[in-house]
């Protein structure tokens, strides 16, 4: 058996990993090539192109790297038809994937997307051109596959991954063992992003607040979880907003922070999913270049920014996107987190019924699922 995936950026190298392992236990001797990350590696994965070229948000942004990912795009259907697998399955992506599933669907190779776009938040015109793109969606959350069902793409709820890795009782005491916290210290984890273009636009706010809470709380431990080979790019912004700052560094490692902090301050994407998975209080934020979001917020659908206030139909954690993103903001939010207990229980309550809807053993429904497809 011989599948081709691309995984575009940190979240979807991650979906992936997870995938991977099922679809070993359906087929052994399994070959997989394509676009990926490390989480993929580890599953055997052939990565022919790294999965951060195609980590870019934001139209402006896209546009600076354009011709880079056009000309990835074309590479990659061209030693795809030339070589066809059983079947392409594109993970997230879907201003890259969508594209070239058509091309190969066009061609007679059978195409997954695993992960429908959001389109019942922004950009519902997508769900026409799926129809002609994919033979199948494998949909994370329940409303999905009725939506995609009315547009004729056939659509099947096979759970989130994430909810099948991340146990319902965060391992708290373990995983401040492991970081070397008390038990009655105060834990603030940052996640500023996995993409270099969050971390130019959302680290500096972020580290700033970071500096105002760390003045008003001397005895509050900072988490910073960093990206591989992001580490370069946001250290000379820590020296910047936030010096002297007694950050705790950790290569990856943002499931053990999310365990072991008492709230977290966190950029909007899967992320924040994570953490509500760890039933951990938050403050989800976000910027972008200016002219990215005029154009977002024009095509907005719903209030909610962060997946888990979208899944939960309310603002359950609170949101501070583009101009209310600043670092008063941001500190004064976070201390509120950490100090209303009330709030992180009925944060608590939310979360678990979120995190028994999204268990499914996700690889097993996918693989099924991919098997149909391949045997039809």
């Amino acid at each position: 058996m011989q599948l081709a995936l691309v995984a575009g950026e940190t979240s979807g190298d991650l979906l992936a990993g997870l995938l991977l392992g099922g679809l070993r236990q359906r087929w052994p001797g399994l070959q997989t090539g394509g676009i990926g990350g490390p989480r993929m590696a580890e599953q055997g994965f052939e990565a022919w192109w790294p999965h951060d070229k195609l980590a870019v948000r934001g139209y402006v942004e896209v546009l600076r790297h354009y011709r880079e990912i056009s000309g990835i795009r074309d590479a990659l259907a061209q030693r795809l038809l030339a070589a066809p697998p059983q079947a392409f399955i594109g993970v997230d992506a879907p201003d890259f994937n969508l594209g070239l599933e058509r091309r190969l669907k066009a061609a007679g190779i059978k195409t997954v997307h695993f992960v429908c776009p959001s389109i019942w938040a922004w950009r519902g015109g997508r769900a026409r051109k799926m129809a002609a793109s994919c033979d199948h969606v494998l949909c994370l959350f329940p409303f999905e596959p009725e939506l995609l069902h009315r547009h004729g793409v056939a659509a099947s709820y096979v759970g989130h991954p994430l909810a099948d890795a991340i146990p319902l009782q965060p391992p708290r005491a373990a995983a401040r063992q492991a970081l070397g916290l008390r038990d009655d210290d105060s834990v603030l984890a940052v996640l500023p992003g996995s993409r270099r273009s969050e971390i130019q636009y959302i680290a500096p706010v972020f580290l700033q607040a970071v500096a105002q809470l760390a003045r008003a709380r001397p005895a509050l431990r900072f988490l910073l979880p960093v990206v591989p080979g992001l580490r370069e790019l946001l250290a000379p912004l820590v020296q910047a907003h936030a010096p002297g700052v007694a950050l705790q560094w950790l290569d990856g490692q943002s499931h053990t922070a999310l365990a072991a902090c008492d709230a977290t301050l966190i950029a909007s994407g899967t992320a924040t999913l994570e953490a509500a998975l760890f039933k951990r209080p938050m403050v989800i934020a976000y910027r972008m270049h200016p002219l990215s979001w005029q154009l977002m917020k024009r095509m907005r659908y719903q209030p909610w920014v962060g997946l888990p206030n979208i899944l939960c139909r309310s603002f359950v954690v609170p949101e501070l996107i583009q101009e209310d993103c600043t670092p008063a903001a941001l500190a004064q939010a976070c201390g509120q987190a950490l100090d209303d207990t009330r709030h992180a229980a009925a944060v608590q309550q939310r979360f678990e019924e979120l995190h028994l809807l999204l268990r499914r053993d996700t690889a097993r429904c996918a693989t099924d699922a991919i098997a149909q497809v391949i045997q039809a």
